[in-house]
């Protein structure tokens, strides 16, 4: 990378900063903190889902396998859209409608304090390492961008680059301190932005790359066998329709997901943040992978793993290569920022606060929040920096979701429809199902994804049934203690309790984050020889989608004025 490229990281991290910051000042209690005070917009939550389940990771690990396999990359990333739609129709709104204000308080009422202790620890451990495996993702994009001098102190002596372990240490302490000051605002804000931000600039690297192919007869030819095939040996039909099962738990049940439902304004509203999140993930993974997949067909013989950022290296002009970076950075600070906001959420309100300070007021468990945020981003980045003894990215991120998913999600969204699952029940599918995927995993190291979704998803549903046919007569205090806060709930809400008042805080941090955007594309393409007019244009349609919104929120603020007149 070149000096400009540089600047622009350093600028964009700066934007981040600027976010949390003014952020800040909103956040003066712990609803604010962890769910925004129930004031998120609709479309601004449904970004945020689909950036939290994008990160570095995206581009490494499935850029890596639309790299080596073809089109089934794609296909596997459209399985979120598809899952997403569905927890959007059966679960998002009854989430938002239950009353709770953290998916641990519902899990302290369904299933009693043991069974928040046990999702807790478990849950935050399954996605720490997720998280970990974003971080190493970027730290390995980045090393490969950034060559350094011999005796540099942050020099890796074998690859002559910046070191591993210091790329993971320096965006890791990024992402932990923008959300430790800023909460779930900051997290939202920046996401929207980092989702406009990664969009145009994943399609200037489509439009360049296309631009730059002089016979695509001939890249056809340089592709493997089948690469344009839905499924491949290791991913085939069982496996797909597994991965969608598997996220709709994820979409539906996951905390970091569940925030989002709670963070906005009324079950309508937190269907409509799933819907969107739902369409995006099944029109925008060809955007994503095509640049891996055009590069396949120049570039036979890449390393994996890096092959998306060599793809844009290789059409970038100087100064936008940082940007396509900052764009990596953006999706794997939302990943990341997401998580550690939702564990420190739940380790401030429903652990802290009843366990060792039940008087603490909202400025004292913000505080505490932030220093939650602080020890949960240094574990990440040690966990980050381990990934390569747990056999790397790939194999990391499909045992984790195969193996753990299922059995730790399906009883909590199980138990928001039945009324006979208890913590007896959670507790019979959740170890079984471990102790078997242990077993099979790594015990006899079967290393199959059909067996892999077998035992992590088919078995604990099939559990599940047969624990609801057996406990026909039950009726689960946890089921009774839910049901009695969600009608209570709603009778707030028919009594007009729920703020009408419309906020321009969201519209107004996007437009002003937009404009500095533009300004920085008009700069690069007026310091540039190849694609300038492109860059600008680019420019241009961040300076409309800014003007869009500002006619919103003026259309939205003047529809306030009426209602309330």
């Amino acid at each position: 990378m070149g000096k400009f490229d540089f600047y622009t990281i350093i600028v964009y991290v700066l934007g981040m900063f600027a976010i949390a910051f003014i952020s800040a000042k909103r956040t003066t209690n712990q609803k604010d903190m962890f769910v925004a005070g129930r004031q998120a917009p609709w479309w601004a939550a449904g970004i945020s889902s689909f950036m939290t389940m994008f990160s570095a990771g995206t581009f490494v690990v499935w850029g890596g396998i639309a790299y080596k396999m073809g089109l089934v990359a794609v296909v596997i990333n459209m399985c979120y859209g598809v899952a997403s739609l569905l927890a959007g129709y059966f679960v998002a709104g009854k989430w938002n409608q239950l009353g709770v204000t953290s998916p641990a308080e519902y899990i302290n009422l369904r299933f009693g304090k043991i069974g928040l202790h046990f999702y807790t620890w478990t849950l935050m451990l399954k996605k720490m390492i997720a998280v970990a495996v974003s971080f190493y993702a970027l730290a390995i994009i980045l090393v490969a961008l950034i060559p350094l001098d011999q005796g540099n102190f942050f020099r890796n002596p074998a690859t002559g680059n910046l070191s591993l372990t210091w790329a993971v240490i320096f965006f890791g302490s990024i992402v932990v301190i923008y959300t430790m000051i800023g909460g779930l605002w900051a997290v939202l804000m920046t996401d929207v932005v980092q989702f406009i931000l990664l969009v145009l600039v994943v399609l200037l690297v489509v439009i360049l790359m296309i631009a730059n192919v002089d016979d695509f007869g001939e890249l056809m030819l340089n592709l493997p066998e089948n690469f344009f095939s839905p499924t491949s040996s290791d991913y085939g039909w069982l496996f797909l329709c597994g991965w969608v099962t598997i996220h709709f738990f994820i979409c539906g049940a996951e905390w970091a997901f569940v925030q989002r439902f709670l963070s906005v304004k009324s079950p309508t509203d937190a269907k409509k943040s799933a819907y969107i999140f739902g369409i995006m993930y099944l029109v925008s993974p060809i955007l994503w992978f095509l640049p891996p997949l055009i590069y396949r067909g120049i570039t036979p013989d890449a390393n994996p793993e890096q092959a998306y950022i060599l793809a844009a290296k290789s059409v970038l002009p100087f100064g936008v290569l940082g940007l396509m970076f900052a764009a990596m950075f953006s999706a794997t600070a939302s990943f990341a920022s997401g998580q550690l906001n939702v564990f420190a959420g739940v380790l401030t309100t429903d652990f802290y606060r009843p366990l060792m300070n039940p008087k603490a007021s909202g400025r004292v468990l913000v505080y505490v929040g932030r220093i939650l945020t602080a020890i949960l981003g240094l574990v990440l980045i040690i966990l980050a920096l381990l990934i390569p003894r747990m056999g790397g990215a790939e194999k990391v991120i499909i045992s984790i979701n195969s193996l753990l998913v299922l059995p730790l999600l399906a009883p909590t969204l199980w138990g928001m429809f039945s009324r006979r699952i208890g913590l007896k029940e959670m507790c019979i599918v959740t170890l079984t199902s471990f102790i078997i995927g242990g077993i099979l995993r790594f015990g006899l190291s079967i290393q199959s994804n059909d067996i892999d979704i077998l035992v992590g998803v088919l078995f604990p549903i099939l559990l599940l049934i047969l624990l609801e046919y057996l406990g026909k007569n039950k009726v689960d205090k946890g089921w009774i203690a839910i049901e009695d806060l969600r009608v209570s709930s709603i009778e707030v809400l028919k009594a007009g309790a729920a703020p009408k008042v419309f906020d321009t805080f969201p519209g107004k941090v996007i437009i002003v984050s937009l404009v500095f955007c533009a300004i920085g594309l008009f700069f690069l393409s007026s310091m540039t020889n190849s694609g300038r007019l492109i860059i600008a244009i680019f420019g241009i349609i961040l300076l409309l989608i800014s003007f869009i919104i500002h006619l919103a929120t003026k259309k939205m603020i003047l529809k306030d004025k009426e209602f309330t007149s």
